[in-house]
């Protein structure tokens, strides 16, 4: 399993490896991690808005592999919505434009814009992916204790003035 760690000293960690690990392994491992990720800022976002995601809308780069999109929506346990048309930040930039120049005047005119062919992928085997997240996050946490932390003082400028508080601090 590849993990890539949500910290900025860490970047990625590969364990599990043997002679008969192929490259194949480790861009599916790589994939996993990127959702195993989505997965933790999702439910973080859960977590602090009270609300239960229903679907996933997708686009750019990655979702272009389905494998990539049925194993987001095993691991986070909700459907992943992507459009036939992905490349959507081109598409926001004519809708902008479209608007400036007055060929909408609201946003209910844009309802039916990139509806037609998306592709849905329905969550799987919940057991494994559960199974697989448990995993990914108990490495996540060993992986977080190889790097020394040192005590320093750290300056915080707020809008009430200047204070000191102690915090930690990185180091390789």
């Amino acid at each position: 399993m590849l993990t890539h760690i949500l910290t900025l000293h860490i970047t990625n960690m590969s364990y599990s490896i043997t002679q008969y690990t192929s490259v194949g392994h480790v861009a599916r491992a790589t994939l996993e991690a990127s959702c195993f990720q989505t997965k933790a800022i999702l439910d973080a976002m859960e977590k602090d808005s009270g609300k239960k995601l229903t679907a996933l809308a997708v686009d750019g780069g990655m979702s272009n592999s389905d494998l990539c999109m049925q194993a987001q929506a095993d691991i986070i346990q909700i459907p992943v919505d992507r459009p036939k048309m992905r490349e959507t930040t081109c598409l926001g930039a004519a809708i902008a434009a479209g608007f400036a120049v007055g060929v909408w005047k609201s946003f209910d005119e844009l309802k039916q814009i990139n509806t037609e062919g998306r592709t849905l992928f329905e969550p799987k085997n919940k057991e494994k992916s559960q199974k697989n997240y448990q995993q990914w996050n108990r490495a996540v946490q060993m992986c977080k204790g190889w790097t020394v932390e040192e005590e320093e003082n750290v300056e915080v400028k707020s809008k009430s003035g200047t204070e000191e508080v102690s915090g930690t601090k990185a180091t390789n």
